[in-house]
C-alpha cells in the first residue's frame, strides 16, 4: 500500500545522512560533466526523476561511451537517493512519492534551454 500524498507533506526531503551526503556529493561532482550534456540537448530529464540520452546524435560518437556511462552512473544515484530519503523518513514505502517530487524539483531547476519528458512522455524544452 502506497501512503498518500498528504503523509509524504510531512516527509523532510533535506533529510541528511551519510549516505544521502555521498550520493549528493557524487551527483555534484557529476553535475559538472553532465551539464553540457543538458544544454546540447543530449541528455534529458525523465518524468521518473532520472536522466537518459535523448539525442546521441548531439554526442561526438567517441565520446558517446562516456555519456552512456555518466547516464548510467548519474541514474544509478538518483535511484539510491530516493530510496536513502525515503528510508531515512522511516518510510521506505514513500519512495514513488519521493522520486515524483524530485522529478518535478528537477525540471523547475533545470535551465532554459534543457530538455524534459512532461507527463505522457513526450520531450519539451524548457
Amino acid at each position: 500500500m502506497v501512503a498518500p500524498i498528504t503523509s509524504l507533506a510531512a516527509a523532510d526531503l533535506e533529510v541528511n545522512t551519510p549516505a544521502i551526503s555521498t550520493l549528493k556529493n557524487s551527483m555534484q561532482t557529476r553535475h559538472g560533466q553532465l551539464a553540457g550534456h543538458y544544454g546540447s540537448g543530449a541528455v534529458g530529464l525523465t518524468r521518473d526523476g532520472l536522466i537518459a540520452v535523448r539525442d546521441a546524435n548531439a554526442v561526438p560518437l567517441a565520446q558517446r561511451q562516456g555519456v552512456n556511462s555518466l547516464v548510467s552512473a548519474e541514474n544509478s544515484d538518483r535511484n539510491a537517493l530516493y530510496k536513502e530519503i525515503a528510508t531515512a523518513n522511516g518510510h521506505p514505502e514513500w519512495e514513488a512519492e519521493v522520486r515524483s517530487t524530485f522529478a518535478q524539483r528537477w525540471v523547475q531547476k533545470a535551465q532554459g534551454g534543457w530538455w524534459y519528458q512532461d507527463a505522457s512522455g513526450g520531450w519539451k524544452q524548457k
